[in-house]
């Protein structure tokens, strides 16, 4: 501990400022206290320190005047409620440019505090229609009283893309204290951006199917056939058990009358599903797991190829106990929607 608290002492200023800003790329505490030398309990420190006061250098009276004026305080916080996805960094710039004074990002996060506006990750989720609601509820009460052998025999299965850029769950926005599902701070879909893979996967109580990540172009029904369905689906389905139902979306390239006559032909049962229900599938919360993974790399992939090769490590690495757990919450699931109602669900 006395070695701990010797090294946060001596942080320079420049170091500081340095751990912070990765922070705010949406680099992990884990990753930055790595790549640093530092106990992973000082990065989180100064972090907390940061997004209280606005600032992570150690507090020293200067008298050094106030760098902006009230004038300036009132059109940081403007800026932030235009734009509640702007930096403060941008916010800096922006505010430099319209007043001719330099103002610093550290400045513009404390001004914006006391504006009562806060750095927090936006809500991301998925709008509904009233027919969605009713066909989700339909399927929850259908379900909510599955036994955990019949949950059992569900493959679930799902795309998902992995960008080479920060994702959307790392993108902060200004708010205030207690808005988190207010309209102006939800993104109703999003889009990621940047070069990246399509990968696919399916999980099942006590076993996963390899991770399939396809090749560039987009995915239509013929590959889904001819990549998943014939090479994966129908050779899984027969070393498990003819009691077997296979769980996709109502994507476009799932429901083609080609991929419904062979899964007709091999005798598979596929499972009913509500549209616009992320939430209720298990494997959305392992493409987070692995999302994680990713970002807790010490040096993450910057290459394609590099990226590829840790979908596939940290795919294989992630424990079956943790898929297990998320298929035997099924029921769970469908209550929470039972009892959650809205135009929106988070994703």
């Amino acid at each position: 501990m006395a070695n701990n608290q010797s090294v946060r002492r001596h942080l320079d200023a420049f170091t500081r400022s340095r751990i912070i800003g990765k922070l705010e790329e949406g680099r992990s505490v884990t990753s930055v206290a790595a790549e640093f030398g530092i106990a992973h309990s000082i990065v989180s420190r100064l972090w907390r320190q940061f997004q209280t006061t606005g600032t992570a250098i150690r507090g020293f009276s200067s008298g050094r005047p106030r760098g902006a004026t009230p004038a300036d305080d009132r059109y940081i916080v403007l800026q932030a409620r235009r734009n509640r996805w702007q930096t403060a960094g941008e916010i800096a710039r922006h505010t430099t440019q319209a007043t001719g004074r330099p103002i610093s990002r550290f400045t513009v996060a404390r001004r914006l505090h006391g504006g009562g506006l806060f750095a927090r990750r936006s809500v991301r989720c998925v709008p509904l229609t009233p027919a969605h609601r009713r066909r989700r509820s339909l399927w929850c009460r259908e379900h909510r009283n599955w036994r955990d052998n019949e949950w059992g025999r569900v493959l679930f299965t799902d795309e998902s893309r992995f960008s080479l850029n920060s994702d959307s769950h790392r993108i902060l926005i200004w708010r205030e204290r207690g808005s988190r599902n207010h309209p102006s701070n939800i993104i109703e879909r999003d889009r990621y951006g940047g070069r990246g893979v399509l990968v696919w996967g399916g999980i099942m109580l006590g076993s996963r199917t390899d991770l399939h990540i396809f090749d560039a172009g987009s995915v239509n029904g013929t590959r889904y056939c001819n990549e998943i369905l014939f090479p994966y689906v129908r050779l899984f389905r027969g070393a498990i058990s003819l009691q077997f139902l296979f769980m996709d979306d109502n994507a476009p390239c799932h429901r083609t009358v080609a991929a419904e006559q062979l899964l007709e032909s091999e005798d598979i049962e596929r499972m009913d599903w509500p549209a616009r229900s992320p939430d209720l599938n298990p494997i959305e919360h392992v493409w987070d797991f692995l999302g994680r993974r990713l970002a807790a790399h010490t040096l993450p992939p910057v290459t394609i190829r590099e990226l590829r090769l840790a979908l596939q490590d940290e795919w294989a690495a992630m424990p079956q106990q943790l898929i297990d757990t998320l298929i035997l919450s099924m029921g769970r699931r469908c209550e929470t929607c039972l009892v959650v109602r809205g135009d929106h669900i988070p994703y």
